[in-house]
């Protein structure tokens, strides 16, 4: 008698994290619109987003359409985002599939996003960081896309952390908008359910020059480092990983620390 298959168990997340650089000098920047989507949940959710000391992240807990869910901003920089969700996870004792990260890509045209189960960290040292702390590539993450900058040798890094162009802020809102239709699928349906609806979406078509990069001199340009690493997502030009952080930002995971700037 052939073995009847097992139905393929539903990923619902229970955490969705979104990934950045803390500090105002970060807002709006390529890098940091895993943040933005997570600002725009709790907006449009009606959940407040509060800082966590034990967490070293900003939280918010309450209710999405399809019943309770927790978000998370991690406010360890780029590269060390890995020890917030690894401390959260353990504080609500919550197995990683159930954390749905969110978090830019290079390689996706501004205007796309891309839902997977699993997989590497494609290059991304907010993903490295993740997969590091929690043990396992085996975790739902949703990518969206900022594109990658004209062929200039050393354009990466600028790109990442610059900000986006006037003419690309209305792909952006768009693609803000579809995240929030396809997570809230995922959430209801599950994540593989989301992925055959969503993946092959582009709200960018229809503005060819907001998919690319703005040409040199439009846009804003990329905010000081003051000496801090923000870790970008470009794999051969990704600068060294700091020695420590400042203003007390990255502590071990679960240990209560400051407010992280």
């Amino acid at each position: 008698m052939a073995k009847a298959s097992t139905p393929t168990e539903l990923v619902i997340p229970q955490l969705i994290v979104g990934l950045g650089n803390p500090e105002p000098k970060y807002d709006r920047t390529r890098h940091n619109i895993g943040f933005e989507a997570i600002d725009e949940l709790a907006r449009v959710w009606g959940i407040p987003l509060v800082l966590n000391k034990r967490f070293n992240a900003l939280v918010g807990e309450g209710r999405a359409p399809t019943g309770k869910v927790r978000l998370l901003k991690p406010l360890t920089y780029m590269n060390r985002s890995g020890q917030a969700i690894r401390a959260a996870l353990d504080w609500y004792k919550l197995p990683p599939e159930s954390v749905l990260t969110i978090y830019d890509d290079m390689d996706l045209p501004l205007g796309r996003l891309r839902l997977r189960l699993s997989g590497s960290a494609g290059g991304h040292n907010g993903i490295k960081s993740t997969i590091a702390h929690l043990g396992t590539q085996e975790f739902p993450r949703l990518r969206l896309g900022i594109g990658r900058p004209r062929a200039i040798a050393g354009e990466s890094i600028s790109h990442v952390l610059g900000k986006f162009a006037p003419e690309e802020q209305p792909v952006v809102q768009k693609v803000l908008r579809l995240s929030i239709a396809a997570i809230e699928l995922g959430l209801r349906d599950g994540v593989s359910k989301a992925m055959s609806l969503y993946n092959n979406q582009n709200v960018g078509e229809e503005s060819d020059p907001v998919n690319q990069a703005p040409a040199k001199g439009k846009g804003a340009a990329p905010p000081k480092t003051s000496g801090q690493d923000p870790n970008t997502s470009a794999q051969s030009q990704s600068p060294t990983q700091p020695q420590a952080q400042n203003q007390g930002q990255a502590q071990p995971s679960g240990q209560p620390v400051g407010t992280g700037g």
